[in-house]
Protein backbone atom coordinates (compact mmCIF):
# COMPACT_ATOMS: atom_id res chain seq x y z
CA UNK A 1 0.00 0.00 0.00
CA UNK A 2 1.11 3.36 -0.85
CA UNK A 3 -0.02 6.45 0.52
CA UNK A 4 -0.02 10.33 -0.22
CA UNK A 5 -0.68 12.90 2.47
CA UNK A 6 -2.31 15.89 0.72
CA UNK A 7 -2.39 19.52 2.75
CA UNK A 8 -3.53 22.67 2.67
CA UNK A 9 -6.94 21.77 1.39
CA UNK A 10 -9.49 24.31 1.32
CA UNK A 11 -11.89 23.98 4.16
CA UNK A 12 -15.13 21.83 3.56
CA UNK A 13 -14.00 20.49 -0.06
CA UNK A 14 -15.93 17.05 -0.04
CA UNK A 15 -13.91 13.89 -0.59
CA UNK A 16 -15.78 13.53 -4.02
CA UNK A 17 -14.12 16.56 -4.95
CA UNK A 18 -10.95 15.33 -4.48
CA UNK A 19 -11.26 12.16 -5.77
CA UNK A 20 -12.51 14.10 -8.90
CA UNK A 21 -9.41 16.34 -8.78
CA UNK A 22 -6.95 13.21 -8.39
CA UNK A 23 -8.79 11.47 -11.02
CA UNK A 24 -8.39 14.11 -13.35
CA UNK A 25 -4.47 13.93 -13.11
CA UNK A 26 -4.50 10.13 -13.49
CA UNK A 27 -5.00 9.12 -9.71
CA UNK A 28 -6.24 6.08 -9.67
CA UNK A 29 -9.36 5.46 -6.28
CA UNK A 30 -8.17 6.07 -3.48
CA UNK A 31 -8.72 3.34 -1.12
CA UNK A 32 -9.00 5.34 1.75
CA UNK A 33 -9.33 8.79 2.68
CA UNK A 34 -8.47 9.90 5.84
CA UNK A 35 -8.70 13.64 7.51
CA UNK A 36 -5.73 14.21 9.19
CA UNK A 37 -6.09 16.32 12.89
CA UNK A 38 -5.40 19.36 13.32
CA UNK A 39 -6.89 23.06 13.96
CA UNK A 40 -8.43 23.53 10.66
CA UNK A 41 -6.44 25.90 9.14
CA UNK A 42 -4.54 23.85 6.68
CA UNK A 43 -6.67 21.00 6.27
CA UNK A 44 -4.91 17.58 5.16
CA UNK A 45 -6.30 13.60 4.24
CA UNK A 46 -3.67 10.89 4.35
CA UNK A 47 -4.79 8.87 0.90
CA UNK A 48 -4.52 5.25 0.63
CA UNK A 49 -3.68 3.25 -2.53
CA UNK A 50 -3.65 -0.66 -2.26
CA UNK A 51 -2.56 -1.05 -5.83
CA UNK A 52 -0.42 1.81 -7.15
CA UNK A 53 3.92 1.34 -6.70
CA UNK A 54 6.24 4.15 -4.75
CA UNK A 55 7.59 4.71 -8.20
CA UNK A 56 4.05 5.86 -9.40
CA UNK A 57 2.78 7.51 -7.05
CA UNK A 58 6.39 9.62 -6.87
CA UNK A 59 5.15 10.34 -10.43
CA UNK A 60 1.73 11.26 -10.30
CA UNK A 61 2.45 13.50 -6.55
CA UNK A 62 4.54 15.19 -9.15
CA UNK A 63 1.59 16.47 -11.28
CA UNK A 64 -0.26 18.37 -8.26
CA UNK A 65 2.52 18.98 -5.56
CA UNK A 66 2.16 22.72 -5.39
CA UNK A 67 -0.72 23.37 -7.73
CA UNK A 68 -3.16 25.85 -7.03
CA UNK A 69 -6.56 24.25 -6.11
CA UNK A 70 -9.67 26.04 -4.57
CA UNK A 71 -8.14 28.88 -3.65
CA UNK A 72 -5.11 27.15 -1.84
CA UNK A 73 -1.80 25.65 -3.04
CA UNK A 74 -1.84 22.21 -2.55
CA UNK A 75 1.24 19.66 -0.84
CA UNK A 76 1.45 16.45 -1.83
CA UNK A 77 3.80 13.96 0.08
CA UNK A 78 4.39 10.37 0.22
CA UNK A 79 4.11 8.81 3.55
CA UNK A 80 6.84 6.31 3.96
CA UNK A 81 6.31 3.27 6.49
CA UNK A 82 8.84 3.58 9.37
CA UNK A 83 10.47 -0.05 9.94
CA UNK A 84 12.66 -1.31 13.17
Amino acid sequence: MTRLLLGNIEPGTSDDEVRQFLGKYGFPEPSGLDPMPGDGSQPALLLHFDNLSPEALHLLRERIHGMFWHHRRLSADIMMDSHG
